[in-house]
């Protein structure tokens, strides 16, 4: 059973999207783009937030709703254990999603995340 902390959270407001885009740190990757930010907004205890786009670049409706499904068990699977709670993360599908093998993938969102987090890390302390 999930615990609150472990459950992913959705962003679903535009400005958490842009707050993420302005101000948070950014990783490419070919099948798509993570982003990370500190949450704009209040939790108790902290959680770990991720938000799930794909603009029309990545094709039509069907395709972009597959990127998207594609991207979510990878968030579940492996948010809650390398997410940093009290942050955002959004994950921008790019078409390469669609066509990469789900081994490549998985293999992707970890060295993201690894990245995202050493960037945070270093981000921690500069400032303290």
């Amino acid at each position: 059973p999930w615990e609150r902390q472990n459950k992913l959270i959705l962003i679903k407001k535009r400005p958490d999207f842009l707050h993420a885009a302005e101000n948070g740190c950014k990783i490419v990757k070919s099948g798509f783009v993570l982003q990370a930010v500190a949450t704009r907004r209040k939790f108790d205890p902290p959680v770990i937030r991720a938000g799930f786009t794909a603009s029309k670049k990545v094709g039509n409706a069907v395709c972009r709703n597959r990127a998207r499904r594609r991207l979510r068990p990878l968030c579940a699977e492996f948010l809650p254990t390398m997410g940093i709670a009290g942050y955002d993360y959004v994950i921008i599908a790019r078409s390469a999603v669609l066509n990469r093998a789900w081994h490549k993938l998985r293999r992707e969102f970890q060295q993201a995340l690894a990245e995202v987090a050493e960037e945070i890390n270093r981000e921690r302390e500069s400032v303290g």
